[in-house]
C-alpha cells in the first residue's frame, strides 16, 4: 500500500500548508478583537471565516485521501481496502455532524 501522503505532487501539499497558515492568522486575529473588545458579531463573523476555512481545508484532505490512499487501497484489494474505505466513511461523517 501506498504511504500515507498527500499527493505526487509537493504543490498539493504546499497549498495546504500555505492554507493553514492563513486560517492560523485568522485565529490570531480573531484573539486580538477580543483582547481589544470588538464588537460580538464582528467576532462572530471573523469565526465563521475561520470555520469555514477549516471545513474547506477538510473537504480537500477528504479529496486527498480518497484519490491516494483509498485508491491505493482499492487496487490492493483485500480487507485493507474495506477498512480504508470504512475509515473514509467515518472521517466524512464526522464532518458532517461538526
Amino acid at each position: 500500500m501506498a504511504s500515507p501522503g498527500y499527493s505526487a505532487t509537493s504543490s498539493s501539499k504546499d497549498d495546504l500548508r500555505k492554507r493553514l497558515a492563513r486560517i492560523e492568522g485568522q485565529v490570531r486575529g480573531i484573539s486580538r478583537m477580543v483582547e481589544e473588545d470588538t464588537y460580538c458579531i464582528d467576532v462572530l463573523t471573523q469565526v465563521t471565516a475561520a470555520t469555514r476555512a477549516l471545513q474547506s481545508v477538510s473537504v480537500r484532505l477528504v479529496d486527498e485521501h480518497l484519490r491516494h490512499c483509498v485508491a491505493s487501497g482499492m487496487r490492493e484489494g483485500g480487507d485493507r481496502a474495506d477498512e480504508l474505505v470504512d475509515e473514509a466513511s467515518r472521517a466524512i461523517e464526522r464532518l458532517l455532524k461538526s
